[in-house]
């Protein structure tokens, strides 16, 4: 009996042992069901999410075109050497790899008869950052350099020639103030993604690449990397193309940018040409100047530090930023403000004998033995300093300022440019604050014949010589085209009698007065 109890034990431990062994098989079962099917999309997402980097890619920067279609900065292919490191990765830890990368540039900068510009800090850096991104060792490298390289090429896996975009200047250092130049820089981010990686972006730095830094940037497209677990990259997919910035067209004429810098080479100075009719800016030109290919793929250490040393100053765009005296370029403003005060006859003649007493102060005359008996056409044609002087003193410096203010003095001209000055149209206030000192009559005297305190741009005294030219209208000067009607800044409002006196004055000067020598054959001036 005890021995049949047993077996029937056992039989039902058995069965227990046999269930029990067949609920677990159809566990499993299921629970690889649920991952390997039901959940598939799931956990397929998460490790594309891990696995997967996006790299921003910026859109082919704008050109830049004269009025004539003439290109003055467009994008050129740049050649770099540069190295997949993924391709290079060597067991163990991550200085193994960046010790193998580091060495084969030394190699390959001896094959290619070239100094290495790359340091082993920015290695490691590109290591530990941006593993899966080509690691630029050389930059604009010339077609000599590429040509060893490809005769080299077997012998050094994992490097390839890569193409980059970079800002190109093709008229050289012609309108390089206007112009500006560009960086590199980080791109702006996606709007509605995060990128892991980005290629740089140029950014204007100076001049018109600055001020329209926004029209001129593409629209950044992105591309997808699969990386593994350590870094490194096994596959790429094209996502989003990147779109090119839009193209700026200028009023400059390169013709006449060309003629005028010309004009001022070997001299510090500036000039401004500009359209009265509308205040389009034919020509900005500032000397001496510099080559904006210069910046391009960087600035080279050197080149930056002789330029910033230069005593000359290439760099300062002086057209909008240097401050003059105007001399007796400021003369048709006293003569206007002359002519709208009461009791003015610009017919009556002042006596010149080449200085003009006020108190002790005395002030020469350009022609020592003085002009004679002038009146006020005649004083614009001879430059004559004593009669302005007269002048000014007899009308007093508000009518002066009102008049000098309304042409756009002391302020900014607002053309499209990142940079300019205002110059200083002085104040009994600003020089009592500036200089703790009362105003004289000695100082509107001096400012009546465009000296003293009085300080302007050459940009500035464009714009005041354009309102005699066209009437009495001063617009606001600008660089790129616009459609539709100028930008009026003001009007004056001076009597037609006025200011056709003031012409023919200025006209005068330029036919047979003190600046006859500017005359052109064929064309009044």
């Amino acid at each position: 009996m005890e021995s049949c109890g047993q077996k029937l034990t056992d039989s039902w431990r058995i069965a227990l042992l046999a269930l029990a062994f067949a609920a677990g098989i159809v566990f499993l079962a299921w629970a690889l069901h649920d991952v390997q099917v039901v959940q598939c999309s799931d956990f397929s997402r998460d490790q594309m999410r891990q696995s997967v980097r996006r790299v921003q890619v910026p859109g082919p920067r704008g050109r830049i075109f004269d009025r004539n279609g003439v290109c003055l900065a467009e994008n050129r292919a740049s050649y770099c050497i540069a190295y997949y490191v993924e391709e290079l990765r060597k067991r163990g830890r991550w200085q193994n790899t960046i010790e193998a990368v580091d060495a084969d540039i030394d190699r390959l900068a001896a094959v290619l008869g070239i100094p290495r510009v790359i340091s082993k800090a920015a290695v490691s850096n590109h290591v530990m950052q941006s593993l899966p991104m080509p690691l630029l060792a050389w930059r604009d490298v010339e077609q000599e350099t590429l040509a060893r390289w490809a005769e080299a090429v077997d012998a050094f896996p994992g490097v390839d020639v890569y193409v980059q975009p970079e800002r190109s200047y093709p008229q050289g250092s012609l309108a390089a103030h206007v112009l500006g130049y560009v960086g590199r820089d980080r791109p702006q981010p996606l709007p509605d993604q995060m990128a892991h990686f980005y290629l740089p972006e140029m950014i204007g730095k100076e001049g018109l690449e600055r001020e329209y830094n926004r029209t001129l940037t593409g629209t950044s497209g992105g591309k997808l990397i699969r990386v593994d677990a350590r870094g490194y990259k096994h596959a790429v997919w094209e996502g989003e193309p990147a779109v090119a910035g839009r193209d700026v067209h200028l009023t400059l004429d390169v013709n006449v940018q060309r003629t005028l810098e010309k004009a001022l080479r070997g001299w510090r100075g500036a000039g401004v040409v500009v359209d009265p009719r509308n205040g389009e800016v034919l020509a900005l030109a500032s000397s001496p100047s510099f080559d904006p290919n210069d910046f391009v793929p960087v600035m080279p250490a050197g080149v930056w530090k002789r330029l910033n040393e230069d005593a000359d100053k290439p760099l300062l765009n002086r057209a909008a930023m240097g401050r003059y005296a105007p001399g007796s370029t400021f003369k048709p403003v006293t003569a206007i403000a002359a002519l709208l005060s009461d009791g003015f006859d610009p017919n009556a003649s002042y006596t010149c004998d080449g200085v003009f007493t006020l108190g002790n102060m005395r002030l020469r005359c350009w022609n020592t033995y003085g002009h004679g008996a002038v009146a006020l056409r005649k004083a614009i044609e001879q430059s004559c300093n004593a009669y302005f002087c007269h002048l000014g003193n007899t009308i007093g410096y508000d009518a002066i300022y009102a008049q000098a203010q309304k042409v756009g003095l002391g302020q900014l001209t607002g053309i499209d440019l990142p940079a300019e000055t205002r110059g200083l149209l002085p104040t009994a206030e600003w020089k009592e604050k500036n200089l703790r000192d009362k105003w004289r009559p000695g100082d509107t005297c001096h400012i009546s014949i465009g000296q003293g305190l009085l300080v302007t741009t050459p940009l500035q005294m464009a714009m005041l010589v354009a309102v005699f030219a066209n009437g009495g209208t001063l617009y606001r000067p600008h660089l790129v085209r616009r459609d539709g009607l100028p930008e009026k800044v003001r009007t004056m409002g001076w009597p037609e009698a006025s200011v056709a006196l003031v012409r023919n004055g200025m006209h005068d000067v330029a036919t047979v007065g003190t600046g006859k020598r500017v005359q052109v054959r064929g064309i009044e001036v």
